[in-house]
């Protein structure tokens, strides 16, 4: 799942932005809201984590220009303590949650973890596909029980296929996905990605749509008998 931080505090954006990554994510950094305009309009985000006290132009009319732009991509604003009113023009200008300056790292994490999964239609906190189990809040994953020993890369693309299983997901889709924006971008790698992840997983859950794609299911087996038999 890819990340757009929006912060112009150095210290606090390299704080979230190594915390983003630890936790999974690639991240891309705007340091004020010209850049961030631009980001949000020309690349494909998952989320947005926006500051509303930028340099150049303001958070909320970075979010409004995104808004009237047909820019649906969930955003987390960060606004200062006590200033209700911002928390009001942000909502109004089309954010999705906020939170307020300062606070923990955990808690904006987790209400990350919550946008996204709203955003691609899934209740619960953890991800699964059959016996195939993900765990964003603590970015692991496991089959039958079993846990699996993933890279980041790896971890990655297992997070993006699950949570849009059943759809069939282009190679560029997830070249757009997986990496940030400084990564040198190659479609051929995710072949490779998909191969490793395969083993680990076992080689039916992920099928080759040839020339569209690739498409996460659960085996016929673990269906149940309805599915089998169908």
């Amino acid at each position: 799942m890819r990340i757009l931080l929006v912060e112009d505090d150095p210290d606090l954006s390299r704080q979230l932005k190594a915390a983003l990554a630890d936790a999974g994510y690639a991240v891309d950094h705007a340091p004020d809201g010209e850049e961030a305009q631009f980001l949000g309009e020309t690349e494909p985000y998952d989320a947005v984590v926006l500051d509303l006290g930028l340099p150049k132009v303001d958070g909320v009319s970075v979010l409004e220009r995104w808004r009237r732009g047909a820019v649906s991509t969930p955003v987390l604003i960060l606004t200062a303590r006590g200033a209700w009113s911002e928390k009001v023009a942000g909502f109004d200008a089309g954010a999705d949650d906020y939170l307020t300056k300062p606070f923990h790292t955990e808690e904006l994490l987790a209400r990350l973890r919550a946008l996204l999964r709203r955003a691609a239609g899934h209740a619960a906190p953890s991800l699964s596909c059959g016996g195939l189990r993900l765990d964003p809040r603590a970015a692991r994953a496991s089959v039958n029980g079993e846990p699996l020993r993933l890279t980041s890369l790896e971890y990655r693309l297992l997070h993006y296929l699950m949570m849009h299983q059943g759809r069939v997901i282009s190679r560029t889709e997830l070249v757009e996905h997986l990496y940030d924006q400084d990564f040198d971008r190659d479609s051929n790698t995710i072949e490779v990605f998909i191969g490793r992840v395969r083993k680990k997983i076992g080689s039916d859950r992920i099928d080759t749509v040839r020339g569209l794609g690739y498409r996460l299911t659960a085996p016929a087996e673990e269906l149940g008998g309805e599915a089998a038999r169908s």
